[in-house]
């Protein structure tokens, strides 16, 4: 499938900026899954510092301002054509060695929530365990925009059930790990069914699988990512793979607003 995708981001600002940093992980790399056929990032307001690959493999990219702007604009856009298999995305790579993916994060602590999930899944093959785990996470956790932020836990999601793609992605990881996966978060996008624009990219699951490798899971969904997902980033959490973050410096108040279409 050739999907289209354009990720525009601006941030206003009430007063000049005094000095701002951002990490841009808004690339993505052909692969197993996908071939990138196009791709762009227009920055406005801000000037690039560097560019470099991270320890997951990223495509990263240091982006600064300082002084008399009160509006920067960062758009990436392209198209890339995407191949369903089944959720396999192939073996291991990169300088991040499999067992760091082994190990908790502060959004991924497995606690009480998540031990009695994991208790609960029963017997079976690693797939058929890590299906199950999609699915009881979907049904704890409803999906429910604005319930929590980019600091919620994947403790803090099952408590209080419901969240958006970013929590159920961080429970599927903490859980996986509990069950001696290593995991790994994905962020990326999604051609939705119905509409094309969207407020915001989207993010899932994977696990790896002895005889596989990585396996993707998209709880917030209950399927396998097929041929209309296109992964840019990953990382044990959203932290290593979040498309933008940053600092800024001064008394500036900030506005963001995000829009991302996707279409084939």
């Amino acid at each position: 499938m050739r999907l289209k995708i354009t990720h525009r981001t601006e941030y206003h600002y009430d007063a000049p900026v005094q000095y701002l940093l951002q990490r841009l992980r808004l690339l993505p790399l052909s692969g197993h899954t996908q071939t990138v056929a196009s791709w762009t990032i227009g920055i406005d307001g801000a000037r690039e510092e560097v560019r470099f690959s991270d320890h997951f493999g990223n495509d990263t990219r240091l982006v600064s301002a300082e002084g008399g702007h009160n509006t920067i604009t960062v758009e990436a856009a392209g198209e890339v054509t995407t191949r369903d298999t089944t959720g396999v995305s192939g073996p291991h790579r990169g300088f991040a060695p499999l067992w760091l993916f082994g190990q908790e994060t502060p959004l991924t602590t497995a606690g009480e929530g998540v031990k009695e999930l994991v208790a609960t899944i029963g017997a079976g093959t690693d797939i058929e365990r890590l299906h199950r785990l999609m699915g009881m996470i979907g049904e704890r956790v409803a999906y429910k925009l604005g319930a929590t932020s980019v600091a919620t836990s994947a403790e803090e999601a099952l408590v209080q059930k419901s969240g958006v793609c970013q929590d159920h992605s961080h429970v599927f990881a903490a859980a996986a790990r509990a069950m001696g996966f290593p995991a790994r978060y994905v962020s990326g996008y999604l051609m939705m069914d119905a509409a094309v624009e969207q407020a915001a990219s989207h993010a899932w699951a994977e696990a790896h699988v002895p005889g596989l490798g990585w396996v993707a899971f998209d709880p917030a969904n209950g399927i396998s990512p097929d041929e209309r997902y296109v992964r840019v980033a990953t990382g044990r959490d959203y932290r290593d793979a979040s498309p933008v973050s940053g600092i800024l410096l001064g008394q500036a108040q900030e506005k963001l607003a995000v829009t991302v279409t996707v279409e084939q």
